[in-house]
């Protein structure tokens, strides 16, 4: 492995790396959703966790967070371009999981 794709791999590991991630990014592969439904879907996951990850993501360009004007207002997550380029990492990651 090259110098340039551990690299890629640290930088890679430090955007998607920390537990519930993957999680999170695979429920948004489907459709856009809001906060407590992506609670609902990672079951066990606290909120503080789930809103510490949807920053990190927000903050790395994977995830867009859009404010509903609603009464009361409703957030709701979608995968930006860059993360819908890691729905077939995700899939492949998955079905390797299941060969092993």
């Amino acid at each position: 492995m090259s110098k340039a794709q551990l690299q890629g791999v640290y930088k890679a590991t430090s955007l998607i790396g920390s537990k519930w991630t993957l999680i999170i990014l695979f429920n948004l592969c489907i459709t856009k959703k809001g906060f407590n439904e992506l609670q609902r879907l990672a079951r066990g996951i606290s909120p503080r966790t789930l809103s510490l990850r949807l920053k990190k993501l927000v903050a790395g360009g994977l995830v867009a967070k859009k404010v509903l004007p609603m009464n009361p207002p409703r957030v709701e997550y979608s995968l930006t371009s860059k993360g819908r380029a890691l729905k077939k990492v995700i899939s492949d990651l998955g079905r390797w999981a299941d060969q092993v």
